[in-house]
C-alpha cells in the first residue's frame, strides 16, 4: 500500500475512534501526525495527489462519526460529510500554500490558526455544523477540561494542535527526539493538572434550590407523534409526570416539540386556546408548579408584511417556529429557536438558493418548510423569579450563543430535545454529550428533557447525575441550585477563535505579497 494512502486512512481511523463516545480521546493527541507528514514531507508534490490523500482522511472520519444522521436524512448526510470533507481538505491545502511561500514554522502556526477560523465560520454561517469541533472530542473525559470555563471549547482545539505538533516534530527528522516527544507529553499533562486543581477547588454557589420534575414521553416520531392531538398529548404527560409532583415541585420540563397538531398553535392568541387552558387547569390543581416545553407556533402576514422566512399558504405568508414557551405568565413568555438544523428546519441562503434550485433541496433534504428564527437569547423567569436558558436541541452544541442566555440572567439551563429521529444510533448520546461542555463553560446546573431520551441532569463540572436510559418511557425528580455567577469564558466568549482568525488571515496576506514579490 502506498505510505501516504496508510497514513491518510490511519489518521481518519484515529480520528475516529477519539471521538466521543467512543471514549479514546487520547489518541486525538496523535491523530493529526499522520497528515502532518503528508503535508510536510511533500510540500512540492503534485497537488492534486496531496488534496486527494487529506480529502479521503476527512471523508471518511466525518462519515464514521455523522452517519447517522442517514436515519433522519439521506441527503443531509451526504451533503454534511462531503462539505466538511472539502472544508477541512481546503484548510490543508491553504496551509501547504503558506509552507511553500513563508517557512514551515509559519506554516504550522497558519495550520492551527486557519483550523480555528474554519470552527468560528461554522458557528455563525448558514451552513453552520460544529459537530466536528476539536475540543468537542473532551466531552467524554470532563475531568481533564474544567479550564474551559476560562477558554471554551477552542482551548480544546487549541490544545489538540499544540500536542500534535509537538508529537509530529517528535518523529518528523531521520531519527526519534525524545525531547520533543517529552514537551508533547508535557504539554498533555499540565492541563489535565490544571483542570484537576480546578476541579477540586471549584464551589458552586449555596443558593435557593429548584425542583425540577423532567418528562421523557418516548414517543415515536415516525410512527406517533404527529397522530396524536395536543389536548390528548397534554393529558398524557400530565399522566407521566404525576407520580413525581411534590407540593414543592416548581418546574416541569417537557421535550421539543411536544405539542405538534397540524401547522402548529397560533401565536398570537395561544393564551385563549383549548390547549393552554387545559394545560392551566391541570397546573391549578397541582399548585404553583410551571411548565416549560416545546411546541409548533406559527404567525400569519399578508402580503405586505411578510418577513424574509414567511413560507406561502395560499394567499397569505406565514413564520413557523419551533418554539418553547413558560406556562402561568401573562404576557406569555416564548422563546423561538434560533439555530436550525441545516436541510431540514431551514434552506440556507434561501434568497439566493431557492430561486437558482427551487424545492430540489427540499425533496432531497426532507425540509416541509423552512423555519423562523428568534433573534433574542431570552430568558424565562418563574415564580421563584429564578431564570432559566430556554436551549432547544441543536443549540446545545454551541458555546458562544449558549454564553448569550448567561449575561442575560439565566441561573440554570433547561434543553428540550427529540432525538428520536436518529433511532438506535450515536446521534443521540453524541448530543448529550456535548451538552455537557456548556455546563462546564458557564458553571451552570443543565436540566434536559429529551422525547426518547437520554434525559438528564448535569451539575456544573459536566457529570450526569440523574439520567433516564433512550427509548425508556418515564419521569424523574431532581432538586438543582442555580447559580449567579459569571464565568470568564461566558463574559468574553470565543476570544482564543477571534485572535486565530486575525493571525490566520495575516499569514495569509504575507503568503500572497510573498508570490507577488517573486514574480516583479
Amino acid at each position: 500500500m502506498n505510505s501516504n494512502l496508510f497514513k491518510s486512512i490511519f489518521s481518519a481511523v484515529l480520528l475516529t475512534f477519539a471521538w466521543p463516545i467512543n471514549g479514546f480521546s487520547i489518541l486525538i493527541f496523535v491523530a493529526f501526525v499522520p497528515l502532518l507528514q503528508i503535508l510536510y514531507d511533500q510540500p512540492t508534490k503534485k497537488s492534486k495527489q496531496t488534496t486527494a490523500f487529506f480529502f479521503l482522511s476527512f471523508f471518511l472520519w466525518n462519515l464514521g462519526i455523522s452517519w447517522w444522521i442517514w436515519n433522519a436524512s439521506p441527503f443531509g448526510m451526504w451533503f454534511a460529510v462531503l462539505v466538511n470533507s472539502w472544508l477541512m481538505t481546503i484548510v490543508f491545502m491553504a496551509t501547504r500554500m503558506v509552507i511553500r511561500r513563508l517557512s514551515h514554522q509559519a506554516g504550522l502556526l497558519f495550520l492551527t490558526t486557519f483550523w480555528m477560523s474554519f470552527e468560528l465560520l461554522h458557528l455563525h454561517w448558514d451552513f453552520s455544523w460544529p459537530w466536528f469541533q476539536l475540543g468537542n472530542v473532551f466531552s467524554e473525559t470532563t475531568s481533564w477540561i474544567q479550564w474551559y470555563e476560562y477558554t471554551g471549547v477552542f482551548g480544546g482545539s487549541l490544545w489538540v494542535w499544540i500536542v500534535n505538533i509537538l508529537c509530529f516534530q517528535a518523529v518528523r527528522g531521520t531519527s526519534f527526539e525524545f525531547r520533543k516527544l517529552a514537551l508533547g507529553i508535557v504539554a498533555i499533562a499540565i492541563p489535565i493538572g490544571i483542570s484537576l486543581l480546578i476541579y477540586s477547588n471549584h464551589k458552586p454557589q449555596n443558593n435557593p434550590t429548584i425542583e425540577v420534575v423532567i418528562a421523557q414521553p418516548n414517543i415515536d416520531p415516525y410512527e406517533e407523534k404527529f397522530v396524536a392531538s395536543d389536548l390528548e398529548q397534554s393529558k398524557s404527560l400530565f399522566e407521566l409526570i404525576a407520580p413525581k409532583l411534590t407540593p414543592t415541585t416548581d418546574l416541569i420540563l417537557a421535550p421539543e416539540t411536544y405539542f405538534t397538531e397540524g401547522f402548529g398553535s397560533y401565536l398570537p392568541s395561544f393564551l385563549l386556546s383549548p390547549l393552554y387552558q387545559t394545560i392551566q387547569e391541570e397546573i391549578n390543581q397541582i399548585g404553583t408548579v410551571q411548565l416549560m416545553t416545546g411546541i409548533k407556533f406559527y404567525q400569519v402576514y399578508s402580503e405586505s408584511d411578510k418577513t424574509t422566512t414567511s413560507n406561502r399558504y395560499g394567499d397569505q405568508w406565514v413564520d413557523f417556529y419551533n418554539s418553547a414557551f413558560l406556562s402561568g405568565t401573562n404576557p406569555l413568555q416564548v422563546y423561538h429557536k434560533s439555530k436550525l438544523v441545516v436541510g431540514v428546519e431551514t434552506l440556507p441562503y434561501k434568497e439566493v438558493i431557492e430561486p437558482l434550485l427551487g424545492n430540489i433541496m427540499l425533496d432531497l433534504g426532507g425540509t416541509v418548510r423552512s423555519r423562523a428564527t428568534g433573534t433574542e437569547r431570552s430568558v424565562f423567569q418563574l415564580h421563584s423569579e429564578t431564570k432559566v436558558a430556554p436551549i432547544i436541541c441543536y443549540e446545545s452544541v454551541y458555546g458562544s450563543f449558549i454564553s448569550g442566555f448567561v449575561r442575560n440572567g439565566a441561573e440554570f439551563l433547561a434543553v428540550m430535545t427529540n432525538d428520536a429521529w436518529w433511532g438506535t444510533t450515536p446521534g443521540h448520546r453524541q448530543l448529550l454529550s456535548y451538552t455537557k461542555l456548556r455546563a462546564i463553560e458557564t458553571r451552570l446546573p443543565i436540566v434536559r428533557s429529551a422525547n426518547s431520551g437520554i434525559s438528564a441532569v448535569i451539575d456544573t463540572f459536566g457529570e450526569v447525575t440523574q439520567q433516564i436510559p433512550y427509548l425508556e418511557r418515564g419521569a424523574m425528580s431532581s432538586t438543582i441550585t442555580p447559580q449567579k455567577q459569571i464565568t470568564f469564558y461566558v463574559l468574553y466568549g470565543d476570544y482564543i477563535a477571534r485572535l486565530s482568525l486575525f493571525i490566520s488571515i495575516l499569514l495569509l496576506l504575507l503568503a500572497i505579497a510573498r508570490k507577488k514579490l517573486i514574480f516583479r
